[in-house]
């Protein structure tokens, strides 16, 4: 999901005094889950995104396909905080404010996040070995892992955080290989 720059003024105010409320009532876990699972949810349900964008559905119909939809799966602060953007008229920025709840969270917290790209999926044992290696290297007792397939890797994985990218593909090595090569031999 692309972030547009004016929609992060509108929903990081939003963001941030949901994050206060999250803390202050106590569930600040829960809640960082719920939004997680969110951007997961909204991410494979475009239609759905598309239905509470819609200006031209009532407040009402909106919020009662959210009810249905998400009551039983969501903290009850979480969905409360789905109807004030209901009845805002600020659902659309959704996926934005949860962006940028996320990102408080990660800044503010021991959570470290970290963008994974491989050429193909991890094993559960690759992924918690990651995990492990992670945590000493890092010192923090807990991380988020977002992984993606990049099959132009060829092999191995990157390592995005904050703004420092560790390259470990085969595709990277190849490169090293051939500017060192370009370099030695100068043809």
């Amino acid at each position: 999901m692309s972030i547009i720059p004016a929609t992060l003024k509108v929903a990081d105010p939003y963001a941030r005094t949901f994050y206060n409320v999250s803390i202050n009532v106590g569930r600040s876990f829960e809640i960082t889950r719920d939004f997680q699972n969110l951007e997961v949810f909204f991410s494979q349900t475009p239609d759905l995104i598309k239905y509470l964008e819609n200006p031209l559905i009532s407040s009402a119909e909106k919020k009662e396909i959210l009810e249905k939809t998400l009551t039983s799966q969501i903290d009850k602060h979480t969905m409360k905080f789905l109807i004030i953007l209901v009845e805002r008229n600020r659902i659309n920025l959704v996926r934005t404010v949860i962006y940028s709840f996320l990102q408080l969270v990660y800044s503010s917290s021991v959570i470290k996040l970290f963008k994974i790209s491989s050429a193909s999926p991890f094993t559960t044992k690759q992924l918690n070995q990651l995990t492990n290696k992670l945590k000493k290297l890092t010192n923090t007792s807990e991380i988020q892992l977002v992984m993606s397939i990049d099959t132009s890797l060829i092999g191995g994985f990157t390592i995005e955080t904050n703004s420092k990218i560790i390259d470990l593909s085969i595709k990277n090595q190849l490169k090293n290989l051939a500017n060192h090569l370009d370099s030695v031999l100068e043809i």
